[in-house]
């Protein structure tokens, strides 16, 4: 529902994806074409024209280990973010490095934003989420989602929508209110409602705490399903991203049930939200 979306930030997090895309890139083939091979080459995070960087310009993409962390490489150049900062990743962050490289080297010929998920939340993470001040207004921003949070407001018809409320959302409120000793409200209004100042503390100090690739993966799960429930249980790794995707998409699946499926839209939307939960998943996995 409009009411309950959150538009405003969800489209800040998409515009800022899309006009660092072309910075990115731009960096990117501005490091490649360096005169020097044994280099990285220099920070350049200006934006340079789309139609002339918005194409593949390497042959080949690999993994090195460096400074106790792994880079992915283009030509043997480090990849970097936006602002121009080595995207290099802890060791347990193996998979996430895995899953870089290979989304750049699923890039044939032209580099499409919507296929590099996994490049972009982890430069979200390098490049914004060490800052104490960003920081502090992604957790204003997420904890704005909490009052307004899908599956806290409930409807009592039709009948499938609610089988699927006591399905998906109802075990998901039970899990957060006894893992973090807090009340979570339940409404069937969308008007003029919030949680408990202390549930809003509580949960407030959960996301303060998180380090930045976790913050990096709420931040993005939350925007995805409109649900800080969901994107914290995700993020905790009590729900994965099937479950994750299905407890957001419960209205939408009551619709289908109904009236059935719109082509090209119920499915495109439900598999661009596994992509971009998958990501969050991804990014917080460890591996030793």
């Amino acid at each position: 529902m409009l009411s309950r979306s959150l538009l405003g930030p969800a489209r800040a997090s998409s515009v800022w994806s899309e006009l660092n895309l072309t910075r990115y890139v731009a960096l990117s083939r501005r490091q490649h074409t360096a005169t020097s091979p044994s280099h990285d080459g220099p920070a350049v995070s200006e934006s340079n024209r789309a139609e002339t960087t918005l194409k593949r310009f390497w042959k080949s993409v690999d993994i090195e280990s460096r400074d106790s962390g792994f880079v992915v490489t283009l030509d043997k150049r480090a990849l970097k973010t936006p602002s121009g900062n080595t995207l290099i990743l802890p060791k347990e962050k193996r998979l996430a490095a895995t899953l870089i490289a290979n989304e750049w080297e699923n890039q044939e010929k032209f580099l499409k934003q919507h296929a590099l998920p996994m490049t972009s939340i982890t430069a979200r993470a390098i490049d914004a989420l060490q800052d104490e001040a960003t920081r502090a207004q992604v957790q204003a921003s997420l904890l704005n989602y909490l009052d307004t949070d899908t599956i806290c407001f409930h409807h009592d018809d039709p009948p499938p929508l609610v089988d699927l409320q006591k399905k998906h959302w109802d075990p998901l409120l039970e899990w957060a209110r006894m893992t973090y000793d807090v009340e979570i409200q339940v409404f069937n209004s969308v008007l003029f409602h919030s949680q408990p100042e202390r549930t809003r503390k509580i949960l407030g100090d959960v996301v303060a705490q998180m380090d930045p690739w976790e913050m990096a993966a709420m931040e993005r799960a939350t925007y995805v399903t409109k649900s800080f429930l969901i994107a914290l249980a995700l993020v905790k790794r009590h729900l994965t991203v099937e479950e994750a995707a299905q407890a957001a998409q419960v209205e939408v699946s009551s619709q289908i049930q109904r009236w059935g499926e719109v082509e090209d839209t119920h499915d495109v939307d439900f598999h661009d939200a596994h992509r971009q939960l998958g990501s969050s998943a991804c990014l917080v996995t460890k591996m030793t």
